[in-house]
């Protein structure tokens, strides 16, 4: 293959274009990755329906969960050619100041796939060696370890697996503790397996039943549906919860995963004693909340961009054990039917999250 095949993001609320492009050779530290799998995630839909600005100017090829090959390599990045690979969400530099202490997340000569760069929804994607997460597996049909899934659908540990898990590794979420989830679509479902991995016993609240009924079969000990009890009765239900499980009442880890202001209005009413709220779901949206619940809880409030890519890797020993269920929350579509499924993931007809794969 000569040409790059893409499908292009050009404008709010209009299709994706499909284009070609002379395929470019990888600079030093780069690599040219023939992409296998690109899930299609919420911050996908806010570029395109709710007018969120990506940094690169449009038109841009959007994608940011993406796995694939390596195909060729950049002086300095020998060692990646023809691995299969997970590509980090968010690639950070490495060597400023910010990397230096630890926080390569908000690293500012970070490149995110789809936002600063060109992404994955496209045949191939040119990207910094550096971070990338190897996957030890020699076909894009070969199951990875005990997990049931392929290459393909790895694609969605790049942000949809690995965000939540450092939502979770920020609050400190321990073997015994309560962990919340406001949300268990995408994002949310991910982290009630990982927090019941970790040894948590987790709470999921969400409004539909059908979501709930599926994560009591995937972590969930408790579920509530927020339609049907909400605000300080909720907060009741799941005190009464705890004690029935000899659960403190206070230091709960409470996970804003719904991604929508009703979310995070649900979640801030469930702070108590030490807890922590991680936010992680992103809207537009302006929730009403009053701050001093922190003071008064002596609570602490946090989110995280992405996921620092030193973690990946215990996030694919949990995918690999079978700890971590994958199979059952991801779906396979043909990358040409991108239109199709982006209008599907806006109007809430995907029962999982879908995954993009080009075609040959």
């Amino acid at each position: 293959m000569t040409q790059i095949r893409a499908w292009k993001f050009q404008k709010a609320g209009e299709p994706f274009s499909f284009a070609e492009s002379a395929m470019p050779k990888p600079a030093p530290g780069e690599v040219l990755v023939r992409v296998a799998g690109c899930g299609v995630c919420h911050t996908d839909l806010g570029y395109v329906y709710d007018s969120v600005r990506t940094v690169k100017p449009l038109p841009l090829t959007l994608g940011h969960e993406i796995s694939g090959f390596v195909e060729e390599v950049g002086a300095g990045a020998k060692e990646w050619m023809g691995k299969a690979v997970i590509i980090p969400a968010i690639l950070p530099c490495g060597e400023c100041d910010l990397c230096k202490k630890g926080r390569r997340s908000i690293c500012r000569r970070q490149k995110m796939p789809g936002n600063h760069i060109d992404g994955g929804f496209a045949s191939h994607i040119v990207v910094p060696s550096r971070f990338l997460c190897a996957v030890h597996v020699r076909n894009e049909n070969e199951h990875f370890g005990d997990s049931g899934v392929t290459l393909k659908e790895l694609s969605v540990v790049a942000d949809a697996v690995t965000t939540p898990y450092m939502a979770i590794k920020r609050s400190g979420l321990a073997k015994g503790d309560l962990a919340i989830f406001v949300g268990v679509g995408g994002i949310g479902g991910f982290g009630v397996q990982l927090a019941a991995a970790l040894g948590a016993t987790v709470v999921a609240v969400d409004i539909s039943d059908k979501r709930l009924q599926f994560m009591k079969e995937h972590g969930a000990e408790a579920i509530f549906n927020s339609k049907e009890i909400n605000g300080k009765e909720l907060r009741r239900a799941i005190g009464a919860f705890a004690a029935e499980r000899k659960l403190p009442s206070y230091e709960w880890k409470i996970f804003e995963t719904s991604g929508s202001a009703a979310g995070q209005e649900l979640a801030f009413g469930l702070l108590t004693f030490g807890a922590h709220l991680a936010v992680v779901g992103y809207t537009m949206e302006q929730p009403a909340l009053r701050l001093s619940n922190l003071m008064a809880y002596d609570a602490q409030a946090s989110g995280n961009w992405g996921c620092d890519p030193v973690y990946y890797r215990e996030v694919l020993d949990l995918v690999k054990s079978g700890k971590i269920k994958l199979a059952p929350f991801v779906e396979l579509h043909p990358l040409n039917q991108i239109n199709e499924i982006f209008n599907w993931a806006h109007h809430k007809k995907l029962e999982r999250r879908a995954v993009l794969i080009p075609e040959k």
